[in-house]
């Protein structure tokens, strides 16, 4: 069961059209996704690089970058800790890359996620005391590592902070945050509440990317040089989830124009393994293609490899780490697939069924992959997910949460950290680590404190507009191609129509998964509609609403009484030449 909704966000959208100069359609999507200042809203349309922001304005950038200047121009040892999934990866590239150009003399650490977890910890940085480091600077990491930052500053070093996560704090009984920043020489992060950069949701390869700029200006370099760091930062946005608006919307833009057209032979070596050469790349195949590849080596060997892929000018081991990546991530679906059955299982037997926070402890599913089963046990049941598994240190099991929009992860477990070891995540999602034996504590303290209510636990369809079958058209197609690209805050429009007829149905496919239906206009007219989901229960619910056979009237094209409420995405089919419409039946009922 779902519910559905229209979104009717109030606006004057004839001004707004005469204004921008698009349609009113155009202008009532944007302001659905809470874009309607004018400024934004061109910047939403025309996602050009004059609509970056000024870098400078990031609090402690000036601070950070000048230290980083000074040891450039002393020859001093600069390293950069990097975490291991796709934003770590892109973060670590971009620093890397800006500042070799700068002739820096720099390399760069990956934590192992298993033996090191997440971020710069005690190990790293006594082994760049030991290695002579000067400098250290953070990516995508370090916002809440006080204990290592505190050594790292001890042992003589300069240490900067580059980490676009939400800043630690502490409760009081009053319920009163109290705010604390790592002792750092420079902490660059927007989400500090006295930082006044506009934009506070890029993520980690983003602010690496806004330190290159700055450091290009201050050591001589034209600014657009920058730019060709974008393809690497496009990665990073797009797999970190990041809101696709503001300039995260420029920087994907620009990114994926550049790697459509990359020289980088490691990024093409990726493509051709992926099977994605000669295919345009959007962010589809970044954020479900190529970003989860990436993030194999980190999961399930070292995140080096695939720095070293994008770092390499060497074709053999282009195509050999390609490979790799691609081998570790077949791998790592076998195993998410194994490990989300085994959830499955335990949560139809009945164990968890009936709670608000699913809070699942299953020892055999590997770490790396926790994240990844509770993103789908969240989807599949409509519940904040955590899933824990055993921890490499006795006695302690470890995982990760997965949250829906209803429910702040971050907040409610923050509120546990008592029974904790370490935590640290977003409001959607969150890494965490306790004792075995506080599970069943940990697990009944956030079921005791979640206010969610049984409205809550119903999975949201969000509907852009009522828009009947006759209205779509190549030009209505063609111009949402000017929402591109979408991803997180910036959902694919979706429309709706009621009481739609069906006059034929195929199901299509090697694998016959595919339902093709022929439905009926209110004009009388035809248009294909493609649905992708689960046929059998689709089939399911037809015989229980229309009996069966009504439905193989449909299925032999003969009149039947079927009809249905779509929400629906338009589409223009090309094939061999031809194109006609099309509309991919996203939910029904």
């Amino acid at each position: 069961m779902e519910r559905w909704f229209l979104r009717n966000v109030k606006a004057d959208l004839n001004k707004m059209s005469e204004v921008l100069g698009i349609s009113k359609l155009l202008c009532k999507i944007m302001v659905n996704r809470d874009v309607s200042d004018y400024g934004l809203m061109n910047s939403f349309i025309s996602p050009t690089l004059d609509k970056l922001h000024n870098p400078r304005l990031m609090k402690d950038i000036d601070i950070g970058v000048g230290i980083i200047k000074e040891s450039i121009l002393k020859g001093e040892k600069i390293r950069i800790s990097g975490d291991y999934d796709q934003d770590g990866n892109s973060s670590i590239l971009t620093l890397y890359k800006g500042m070799k150009r700068c002739n820096a003399n720099v390399d760069y650490v990956i934590p192992h996620r298993i033996t090191d977890g997440y971020g710069i910890n005690k190990r790293i940085v006594e082994e760049a005391k030991k290695d002579g480091i000067n400098a250290i600077i953070t990516c995508d990491n370090g916002i809440s590592a006080f204990e290592p930052i505190k050594l790292a500053k001890e042992l003589g070093m300069k240490i900067i902070v580059a980490d676009h996560h939400d800043i630690p704090y502490i409760e009081d009984e009053k319920g009163c945050k109290e705010y604390h920043l790592p002792e750092a020489d420079a902490v660059i992060d927007p989400k500090r509440h006295d930082c006044n950069y506009p934009f506070k949701e890029l993520c980690g390869a983003g602010i690496a990317f806004k330190f290159i700029q700055v450091l290009y200006e201050e050591m001589g370099i034209d600014i657009k040089e920058s730019y060709e760091l974008l393809e690497f930062v496009a990665m990073g946005t797009v797999c970190d989830v990041v809101n696709l608006v503001d300039e995260n919307r420029v920087i994907v833009k620009e990114g994926l124009k550049r790697i459509n057209r990359t020289s980088n032979i490691g990024l093409k070596a990726l493509i051709k393994a992926t099977g994605l050469e000669g295919k345009t790349i959007s962010t589809y195949s970044l954020g479900f293609v190529m970003g989860p590849c990436i993030n194999a080596s980190g999961r399930l060997d070292s995140a080096d490899i695939a720095a070293e892929l994008f770092l390499t000018d060497n074709l053999e081991k282009a195509d050999e780490y390609a490979n790799r990546l691609h081998m570790l991530n077949e791998e790592r679906k076998s195993m998410t697939k194994e490990g989300f059955d085994k959830v499955v299982k335990s949560i139809e037997l009945g164990e968890f069924k009936d709670e608000k926070v699913l809070v699942i402890y299953e020892p055999s599913i590997h770490e790396s992959i926790a994240g990844i089963i509770a993103g789908r046990i969240k989807d599949k049941y409509y519940r904040p997910t955590i899933i824990l598994t055993e921890s490499k240190d006795e006695g302690r099991a470890k995982g990760s949460g997965r949250s829906i929009e209803e429910y702040n992860m971050f907040e409610e477990i923050s509120k546990t950290k008592d029974l904790l070891t370490s935590f640290g995540g977003h409001p959607m999602a969150a890494g965490l680590s306790l004792d075995i034996s506080n599970i069943d504590n940990f697990r009944e303290r956030l079921n005791r404190q979640a206010s969610l209510t049984k409205e809550d636990l119903l999975p949201k369809v969000y509907i852009d507009m009522h828009l009947p079958l006759d209205y779509i058209s190549f030009d209505l197609v063609n111009e949402l191609k000017f929402l591109e690209p979408f991803g997180k805050g910036n959902s694919k429009p979706l429309f709706a129509e009621k009481n739609i007829s069906v006059k034929k149905g195929f199901i299509l496919g090697k694998n016959k998964n595919v339902l093709k239906l022929i439905l009926l206009t209110k004009s009388g007219s035809t248009i294909e509609g493609l649905y992708f989901g689960d046929i059998d229960e689709f089939q399911s619910f037809l015989i229980r609403k229309f009996g069966k056979e009504e439905i193989n009237k449909m299925y032999m094209g003969l009149k039947n009484k079927i009809q249905l409420d779509m929400v629906y995405s338009p589409k223009i089919n090309e094939y061999m030449g031809s194109r006609n419409l099309q509309i991919i039946i996203q939910n029904y009922r």
